[in-house]
């Protein structure tokens, strides 16, 4: 089924065109990928197709039938209201159902809980309650009775987040989602959760993300928006990059094979007398055409990093018997560990698990209950934070760079103006005289990065440096940061990120305790995996001993009928308590428990397990006799 027809689409804010002369078209069950350089017009292309904003020229046709979802950056809520009035806003007989019942569980009251149930029954919403709870469970929402107002940034992500993927399943079968960096302010476990959900719904998808492994995973083919036109790849990242390549250094020759053609024709044009009029019309029109060609620019600007590194000394960094706790939550406790010159530290964990407190108290920007944190006198720290630039007035960019530094040392001698270095950023000269208010947000991102390093740092820092940042610059910084002869320290969610740079990792497990693990995170999620495997083969094997035929030594006894009825009753027995098993691990998986209800669920799962592995093994012992 055809979803979405864009022809010549154009828009304009201002005299800076976004883009112009788009054609595309969507069709059911595509998984897209768009990338595109911050600045070019992603966020807006989706609103328009959201129908969130109109295009100033072309023609956007969506199918009637079909409902278009948009998951932006900066989610719209109802502030006054409450988590639970937001999420479940949609007006919708099942979800009212669902609603109802949610606030009554919230709220504890017998009564209302009844009545929500039978309304749940009429409509049968239990499964999508099950749905519903999955999904704000496994995006950490809890106490619905909040107001969104008092909401950190990263939780109003999760919530509206969560809001589309329940908003998803009340439209009927024809529905566009649109996402704009769904994986930004997720933790790793809510991204993999995410891209596994995705993958396996059957959805039309339209995404932009910057978190390469997530494509991979999700989108089958990736459209590039690079100079009005969208260029469209089947496959995987890697295919991406590589038909890229491919296509520029096309491009390339056939730009040099017009510019040899056009100084041919140049100097034909020029030979010819001026009153003359009967030159070929057909060759002068060709000749424009070859002009239009010859003068084209293969805009592929990477962000040079070659910067002056200041020198480390022989002490590092030093934490000694480091504690530090808020309330009952404890986020270091006991921490030692000394850092040693060119290390690349990843941190990961559950959002809240401590990441950023630990940073902010290697670099004194907060304080720890106990113990000591050395700095050699040499470090220089340069901190790229989540909470991004911090300025006091609206400055134009050259002059916000400008009040940094006047030049920026390079590696290899010689120095950059404030104008050369942010060229290499990519800000053109037009941009620079842009008001940073004016920025889009992956360009305060990158003019946020260009601060940090024009103070030339020699430990860095990096507190989720991959949101909002394009893939060309990314590409470039990772390039960056593996030649960076300095100190790194790097807390992000973005796997392929991480793997490219670190080499171990601090793995914060929650209740102070931080693991050292040596190596990235791919080969961490190997190990993880691999702790299972062997438990699962033990298990396995544990059956097949009980199962193997004893070697006969003596002849048999026959059964006493005592032990005939004792077997027959094991058999009974055996089977009523794996049917209480399955019920409770259905029970169990609803997610609709509170704690007290799970500790007893558990239990009884517990004692019924060691039950039926007792029977089984005497069941086993007698039915030796029958053979």
């Amino acid at each position: 089924m055809h979803y979405v027809s864009v022809e010549r689409l154009g828009k304009s804010y201002g005299i800076k065109p976004l883009f112009s002369d788009l054609t595309f078209h969507i069709n059911e069950g595509d998984k897209i990928a768009l990338i595109a350089k911050n600045g070019s017009g992603k966020s807006t292309l989706l609103k328009i197709l959201a129908g969130q904003e109109s295009a100033d020229e072309g023609k956007c046709w969506i199918n009637k039938e079909v409902k278009c979802i948009l998951f932006e950056q900066e989610p719209h809520f109802f502030e006054s209201a409450s988590i639970l009035d937001n999420i479940f806003a949609h007006d919708h007989p099942v979800l009212n159902a669902i609603k109802k019942f949610e606030a009554a569980e919230d709220a504890q009251d017998a009564d209302k809980i009844a009545d929500a149930i039978n309304e749940m029954e009429e409509r049968n919403a239990w499964d999508f309650d099950s749905k519903v709870k999955q999904i704000l469970e496994k995006l950490n929402i809890h106490h619905l009775d909040q107001p969104v107002s008092s909401l950190s940034g990263g939780q109003r992500k999760r919530v509206a987040l969560a809001k589309t993927l329940i908003d998803i399943g009340f439209e009927n079968i024809h529905c566009l989602l649109i996402m704009d960096e769904p994986t930004n302010h997720l933790d790793i476990e809510m991204v993999e959760w995410l891209e596994h959900y995705l993958d396996k719904e059957k959805i039309t998808l339209l995404l932009v993300s910057h978190d390469r492994y997530f494509l991979d995973s999700v989108c089958n083919e990736i459209w590039e928006l690079e100079n009005s036109k969208i260029y469209v790849y089947k496959g995987d990242y890697q295919n991406y990059v590589e038909r890229k390549a491919a296509r520029i250094e096309s491009d390339q020759a056939s730009i040099d094979k017009a510019k040899n053609t056009y100084r041919k024709e140049l100097e034909w044009i020029r030979k010819q007398p001026k009153a003359r009029t009967t030159k070929s019309k057909s060759r002068q029109d060709n000749f424009y055409e070859i002009e239009k060609v010859a003068k084209l620019k293969i805009e592929d600007k990477k962000v040079e990093l070659q910067m002056k590194m200041s020198r480390l000394g022989g002490k590092i960094a030093e934490l000694k018997k480091v504690y530090k706790q808020y309330g009952e939550k404890v986020i270091l406790a006991g921490f030692d560990y000394t850092f040693k010159k060119g290390e690349r530290v990843g941190i990961i964990g559950k959002n809240g698990a401590g990441k950023s407190t630990f940073i902010n108290i290697l670099q004194g920007i907060d304080e720890p209950d106990s113990g000591k944190v050395n700095i050699g006198d040499t470090i220089v720290f340069g901190n790229y934070s989540q909470q991004g630039l911090v300025i006091k007035q609206d400055l134009r960019v050259i002059e916000f760079v400008k009040n940094i530094a006047e030049s920026f040392p390079l590696a290899k001698g010689g120095s950059l103006s404030a104008a050369q270095f942010l060229e290499l950023f990519l800000f053109t000269p037009d941009q620079q005289y842009s008001y940073i208010s004016k920025l889009s947000g992956g360009e305060k991102r990158r003019l946020h990065l260009l601060s940090i390093l024009f103070k030339n740092p020699n430990f860095l820092v990096l507190d989720e440096p991959t949101n909002d940042l394009d893939l060309p610059t990314l590409s470039v910084l990772e390039n960056f940061l593996m030649d960076f002869q300095g100190c790194l320290i790097i807390i992000s969610h973005d796997r392929y990120f991480m793997d490219r740079i670190v080499d171990h990792l601090f793995v914060f497990e929650g209740d102070g305790i931080i693991r050292d693990f040596p190596g990235n995170y791919a080969e961490y999620r190997e190990e993880q995996t691999a702790k299972q495997q062997p438990v699962q083969q033990q298990s396995t094997k544990s059956v097949e001993v009980k199962m193997k035929d004893p070697e006969p030594t003596l002849p048999k006894r026959k059964p006493t009928f005592n032990e005939k009825k004792e077997f027959d009753q094991l058999e009974k027995e055996i089977k009523k308590l794996g049917q209480e098993k399955e019920a409770i691990t259905e029970r169990m998986n609803s997610a609709d428990l509170d704690y007290a209800e799970i500790e007893r669920l558990s239990a009884r799962f517990k004692e019924i397990s060691d039950q039926i592995d007792t029977k089984e093994i005497r069941w086993l012992e007698l039915s030796d006799l029958f053979e």
